[in-house]
């Protein structure tokens, strides 16, 4: 059943078999007529049996020669007029005995090979004319006296019985054909289809990884940002208590329950995040929430935090990149840089929302990589149609100006 559903949708193939058994009906109607013909009584002079056969032969040459070798259509239909013209000399020679028949199988070949319908009405009716004409002139070829009523009507009733055989024959070869390159074409089209299915399955798959890795990186940042900046508070107050436990009990303690209180802030910040994620606004606004994480960040702390903050309505993901990049330039200028001080601003001009976080740390080394949390800055804020720029000297702090777009174009 495969092989022959792979016959049936090779259009070239379908159509080499199809055309050899028209060749092969081609050759048994030949025999017939020649041996019909050879059989008369009185016998036929031997020049008209030699005539038949060859121009029975000639036609076998040219169909096989259109059939192996010809495979434009103008070649085929250059062909196709020279069949007409032996099928002209055969019907002379022979009467109209079998010549419909004939017509048919060479109109078969050509209606094969030929798709546009216009050529294929065309030939057809050429070929009710020259079968009329090739009909009429076999008769009196063949009788050669005159011609009484009754034979005219003998001649004319053979003609539209070979005429009616010509339109049948033109109706059910193209509906078969037609039918067939249809369905070729219909299975070609589910074949693409099931194609255009499968990559838009494949990209859609790779698509969805992309999502998940975006999100992941995003879950990924977020996490960072609050618990990062949380957790280094905690680190220095804890540090700080460890070299006063000695010295001043009292502070110590003090710095104790200041870093418990910031590890309280900290898992309140992972659900605020869990939060988030999920899709939750805010309560509060982002002046707020950027105060509070300033509030965060000196308590229990030597740290000191100036600011200027102006009121700004940002969408939830730019608010949210805000207030996780100011607790990333927070942490790292008390981790890497040593900061003590610290000055944050937040303005709006020009469609444009800007971040400054300046400290008196120790400053930008030479041979400075950014991390995972800058580089989630750097990226986002180019995401967000902006930027992050650096300025610092050695042992002079650092400023960071994080720049984005306040509302998506």
């Amino acid at each position: 059943m495969e092989n022959k559903n792979k016959f049936l949708n090779n259009t070239a193939k379908f159509t080499q078999i199809v055309g050899l058994c028209i060749g092969v009906i081609l050759i048994v109607f030949e025999v017939i007529i020649c041996a019909e013909y050879a059989n008369l009584e009185p016998m036929p002079a031997a020049w008209k049996i030699g005539s038949l056969v060859g121009c029975s032969v000639i036609l076998d040459v040219l169909f096989f020669v259109e059939y192996f070798y010809v495979k434009h259509i103008k070649g085929r239909i250059t062909v196709y007029c020279f069949d007409f013209v032996f099928l002209l000399f055969i019907c002379a020679i022979t009467g109209n005995s079998y010549l419909a028949g004939l017509y048919c199988v060479f109109l078969s070949m050509l209606y094969l090979n030929v798709v546009d319908m216009k050529t294929k009405i065309i030939v057809f009716v050429s070929s009710c004319i020259l079968y009329i004409v090739t009909s009429v002139v076999g008769w009196v070829w063949m009788n050669m006296r005159t011609v009484t009523y009754g034979e005219i009507i003998q001649i004319t009733a053979a003609c539209v019985v070979g005429l009616i055989t010509l339109a049948v024959h033109f109706a059910v070869a193209n509906i078969c054909f037609g039918f067939y390159r249809t369905n070729v074409r219909l299975k070609e089209a589910l074949r693409e289809a099931d194609e255009s299915k499968k990559q838009l399955e494949e990209a859609y798959g790779e698509l969805e990884e992309t999502a998940v890795f975006k999100e992941r990186n995003r879950i990924a940042r977020d996490i960072h940002d609050n618990a990062g900046h949380s957790m280094t508070a905690v680190i220095m107050q804890t540090e700080a208590a460890k070299l006063l436990i000695d010295s001043d009990p009292g502070e110590a303690k003090a710095k104790i329950i200041a870093a418990n209180i910031q590890a309280k802030n900290a898992l309140e910040q992972m659900r605020d995040s869990v939060h988030l994620l999920a899709g939750r606004n805010a309560a509060c606004s982002l002046k707020e929430e950027l105060e509070e994480i300033i509030a965060q960040t000196m308590d229990g702390t030597d740290i000191i935090v100036r600011y200027d903050i102006c009121e700004t309505g940002l969408a939830p993901d730019r608010r949210r990149f805000i207030a996780n990049s100011l607790k990333e330039c927070l942490s790292n200028g008390m981790r890497h840089g040593g900061a003590k001080a610290f000055y944050v601003e937040l303005s709006e001009n020009d469609g444009f929302v800007t971040l400054t976080v300046s400290d008196n740390g120790c400053g930008l080394p030479q041979d400075f990589k950014e991390g995972f949390g800058i580089r989630g800055i750097r990226e986002k804020a180019a995401q967000f149609g902006g930027g992050i720029v650096f300025e610092s000297e050695s042992g002079d702090g650092c400023e960071i100006n994080v720049k984005i777009k306040s509302v998506e174009n």
